[in-house]
C-alpha cells in the first residue's frame, strides 16, 4: 500500500512539474536575428536593427503576457550616411547619451483584429504611455511572428532636431515584424 501511494505521489508530482514547465515554455519567445523595425514620416524614413529583450506571450493567458524589448538608436539606417550621422547626433537621438529605446508593456488585451499592448515607451530620456496594436501568427510548432504598428510624435520625446527640422514631420509610423521561436 505504501509503495502504491508513493508511486502515485511521484507520478502526480512529475505530471504537475511537466505541465507547469510546458506552460511556462509556451509563453516565452526568443526574438529571431532579423526583426524588421521600419519608420516613416514626412521627410524621413528608415529602419532600426538589433531588437532585444524578453517576450512572454500566450493568447490564452494575456494577464501573464509581457513585452520588455529595446533597440539601440545608433542602429538607425535611412539609406543616406549623412542623414544617419545627423540622426545619431545631439540634435536628434543623441545616441552617445541615450543608448536604448525601450518598450515595457503594462497590459495586453485582445481586440477585433488582434491585440493591443499598452505600455511605456522610453526614448531620448523621456517616457510616455503608448499602445502598440499587433497580430500574432504561429507558423509552425515552435515559431511565430508578431506584426505591429504604433505612431510616435518625436516632439513628445523632446527630439527637436536642428534649425531646419521643420522639414521633417513630427509623427512617425513604426511598423514591426518580429519573428520569434520558443
Amino acid at each position: 500500500m505504501k509503495i502504491v501511494i508513493q508511486a502515485r505521489w511521484v507520478l502526480a508530482s512529475t505530471l504537475v512539474l511537466f505541465l507547469s514547465t510546458t506552460a511556462l515554455g509556451q509563453t516565452s519567445w526568443k526574438i529571431s536575428e532579423d526583426p524588421i523595425i521600419k519608420f516613416s514620416g514626412a521627410g524621413a524614413e528608415g529602419t532600426f536593427s538589433g531588437l532585444a529583450g524578453t517576450i512572454k506571450f500566450d493568447p490564452q493567458d494575456l494577464t501573464n503576457s509581457r513585452f520588455e524589448v529595446s533597440v539601440d538608436p545608433a542602429s538607425i539606417a535611412t539609406g543616406n550616411k549623412t542623414k544617419d550621422k545627423h540622426a545619431r547626433g545631439k540634435s536628434w537621438f543623441d545616441v552617445a547619451r541615450y543608448t536604448r529605446i525601450e518598450f515595457v508593456s503594462s497590459y495586453i488585451k485582445s481586440q477585433e483584429n488582434g491585440f493591443v499592448a499598452d505600455g511605456v515607451l522610453s526614448m531620448h530620456g523621456t517616457s510616455k504611455e503608448i499602445p502598440i496594436t499587433f497580430t500574432f501568427t504561429e507558423s509552425e510548432v515552435g515559431s511565430a511572428t508578431f506584426e505591429g504598428r504604433l505612431t510616435v510624435n518625436r516632439q513628445d520625446f523632446e527630439i527637436k532636431g536642428p534649425l531646419l527640422s521643420f522639414m521633417v514631420g513630427d509623427e512617425f509610423v513604426i511598423d514591426l515584424i518580429v519573428p520569434v521561436t520558443k
